[in-house]
C-alpha cells in the first residue's frame, strides 16, 4: 500500500508539473527537477536522469506538430547539435570518471541546477522585452550586428553550453535555448523559434538521459509514474492556458523558480 501511494504521488507530481507546462510554457526539467529533488527527496543525479527521459518523450509530440507545420529550421538544430551533442557525451564521460573515482557528483549538479533555475527565472521575466527590443533594434545595434556575423559559429557554442548545462542539470534546453535563439535569429518568428528549440531539445535530452541510464541514474518507476500523470495534464494546461492571460503566472513561476534555486543552493552546501 505504501508502494502504490507513492506511485500515486509520482503520477500527482507528473500532473502538476504538466499542467503548469502547458499553462504557462515554462520547460519541464526547471519544474520537475527541483520538485523531484525538494519535495520526495529524491538524489539530484536520479532526479536529472529520470527528468531528462521524461522530457524527451514528452517533447517527441510537439517535434512531430511543429515539423508538419513547416515551424522548425532544422539547419539551426544540426548548427545546435553539432555543439550540444559531443558535449553531452563528454559530460557523461566526466561523470562517470567522477563516480569511478569515489566523489560525489551531487554537489556539481546542485550547485549548477541552482544557478540554472535563477538565471531561468531572469529569463522568464525578461524574456517578453528582451525579444521586443532585439526585434526592433536588430538593425541598429552593433553587438547584435555582430552577433548575425558569427551567428553559426555561436549557435554551435550555444550547442555545446547547453549540452554540458542540460546533462549535469537537466535544464536549459526550453527557457534559456530559446532565449538564445531569439538573440541569435531575431527575424524568425516566435513559434519557428519554439518549435527549433524542441526540436534540439528532444535529441538532446534522450542522448543525456540514456547516459544517465547507463551510470544508473534513472527510476523507471518514478519515471512511468511522471509520464501518466504528466501527458494528459500538458494538453490539459495548453487547453485551459488559451483563455487565461499567462503573465502574472509567469511571474508567479519565475518566484518559484528562484526560490527553488536558492534553496538548492542552500542544501548543495551540505553535500
Amino acid at each position: 500500500m505504501e508502494f502504490f501511494s507513492f506511485e500515486l504521488i509520482h503520477i500527482a507530481a507528473g500532473s502538476l508539473v504538466g499542467f503548469v507546462i502547458g499553462l504557462t510554457g515554462v520547460g519541464g526539467g526547471s519544474l520537475m527537477t527541483p520538485i523531484l529533488v525538494l519535495g520526495f527527496g529524491i538524489a539530484p543525479a536520479v532526479a536529472v536522469g529520470t527528468d531528462l527521459l521524461y522530457a524527451a518523450l514528452t517533447k517527441c509530440s510537439g517535434v512531430l506538430f511543429h515539423h508538419k507545420n513547416s515551424t522548425v529550421d532544422w539547419k539551426i538544430v544540426s548548427l545546435l547539435g553539432a555543439g550540444s551533442i559531443p558535449s553531452a557525451l563528454v559530460t557523461v564521460v566526466l561523470l562517470e570518471q567522477i563516480k569511478v573515482a569515489g566523489f560525489n557528483s551531487d554537489s556539481l549538479m546542485m550547485g549548477t541546477l541552482s544557478v540554472m533555475l535563477i538565471l531561468t527565472s531572469i529569463i522568464v521575466l525578461i524574456k517578453g522585452r528582451l525579444v521586443s527590443y532585439v526585434s526592433h533594434h536588430h538593425g541598429e545595434s552593433d553587438l547584435i550586428d555582430t552577433l548575425k556575423a558569427y551567428r553559426p559559429h555561436l549557435t554551435v557554442l550555444s550547442g555545446v553550453i547547453l549540452g554540458v548545462l542540460v546533462t549535469i542539470s537537466s535544464v536549459g534546453a526550453g527557457a534559456i535555448g530559446s532565449a538564445i535563439l531569439f538573440l541569435l535569429y531575431p527575424n524568425k518568428k516566435p513559434i519557428s523559434i519554439v518549435g527549433t528549440d524542441i526540436a534540439h531539445a528532444v535529441p538532446l535530452t534522450a542522448i543525456a538521459g540514456m547516459g544517465h541510464l547507463h551510470l544508473g541514474t534513472v527510476d523507471f518507476d518514478l519515471l512511468t509514474g511522471l509520464l501518466i500523470g504528466g501527458v494528459p495534464a500538458v494538453y490539459l494546461g495548453s487547453f485551459i492556458g488559451k483563455y487565461i492571460p499567462d503573465h502574472w503566472l509567469r511571474a508567479v513561476i519565475a518566484l518559484l523558480l528562484f526560490a527553488m534555486g536558492i534553496k538548492l543552493a542552500l542544501r548543495g552546501i551540505s553535500y
